[in-house]
């Protein structure tokens, strides 16, 4: 059955929570910063909040499991949208622009010889000074060549310097009414209890550590989905259509099966709803997996992908 997204059509976003619980007992890891560790915050009113996954984390998530490590390629649902895969001068693979984090952008994608076609098609030329062109060539050239970076974003700044598209998609979890759950341990050493061999710098001796972890009233993924900034792009009901369905594709498999975080954060969905526009039921992820190929198909046949979808490029390095 066709997914219907009536509802969707004159709403500027879509948001979506999801209540989550740890898996098995009440404590759980949050993300850590460098020089900062934990990020914990309070609200105006006073609440103890903690952020347990950063946005820039809940992208990476949401196009990991988009990929078929195994395979290198997309999962099943997804065969057939473009990317860019790069390889090195003796053709082994190195990487794509799925798992990139600057999406075409990447050192290794902008270092190739591919990338003057990209800048041809964008329409940029270092010797005539003019607006680029977004609707008309921007947003079509990033569709036909890795419609990821029109959900996570993507900014070429060594094509001019201005050429930005900012995240669709985004997501964070943060728990609500944090408090610590101080714990410790030690690293033994079978040989040396005393580090006389080297000391604890060189990975001698027993060695006890403290370890910081997290309980919760409450923890909350939410997603944004810019419908609006989807619209803007003008690409067509059906190339829109794609990338909504994508966008939820991506937050539904994420929920399902990429939500063990870290080794001590494996948590699971409570309850899930869209919060805005009010009456939009979520499809669920078998529906989302059946139409995503028809989907797919009908923006290829209106010879809006790259032919072959995949574009191989070679990496130059240095």
């Amino acid at each position: 059955m066709p997914l219907d997204f009536t509802a969707l059509k004159d709403a500027p976003r879509l948001l979506i929570e999801a209540t989550l619980k740890p898996l098995q007992g009440s404590r759980f890891q949050p993300t850590g910063f460098p020089n900062l560790g934990a990020a914990t915050y309070k609200t105006p009113g006073g609440a103890d909040m903690l952020l347990v996954e950063s946005a820039q984390s809940v992208a990476n998530r949401l196009e990991a499991v988009c990929w078929d490590d195994v395979k290198d390629d997309w999962v099943g649902p997804l065969k057939g949208l473009p990317l860019v895969k790069v390889k090195d001068s003796k053709s082994n693979p190195l990487t794509n622009s799925v798992l990139e984090a600057h999406r075409l952008n990447s050192a290794y994608i902008e270092n190739s010889e591919w990338f003057e076609t990209l800048k041809e098609e964008i329409g940029y030329s270092e010797r005539t000074a003019k607006p680029v062109d977004m609707r008309g060539k921007v947003y079509p050239a990033l569709l036909k060549y890795d419609p990821n970076s029109l959900l996570h974003g993507v900014f070429l700044e060594s094509i001019a310097g201005v050429i930005r598209s900012p995240r669709a998609l985004s997501g964070f979890v943060e728990a609500a009414d944090a408090a610590v759950a101080s714990s410790g341990g030690v690293k033994n050493d079978r040989v040396d209890a005393k580090g006389a061999s080297g000391g604890a710098a060189g990975g001698y001796g027993n060695v006890p550590f403290a370890r910081d972890e997290y309980t919760a009233r409450e923890i909350v993924a939410y997603f944004n989905l810019d419908l609006a900034l989807i619209r803007a792009f003008g690409l067509g009901a059906s190339a829109e259509k794609l990338l909504i369905a994508l966008a939820l594709f991506k937050i539904r498999r994420f929920l399902a099966e990429g939500l063990r975080l870290r080794t001590a954060c494996d948590l699971d969905v409570a309850t899930l709803r869209a919060t805005r526009p009010d009456g939009f039921s979520l499809p669920d992820l078998s529906a989302l997996e059946t139409e995503l190929p028809r989907l797919i198909a009908v923006v290829a046949t209106e010879k809006k992908f790259a032919d072959p979808p995949t574009t191989e490029v070679v990496w130059k390095k240095g």
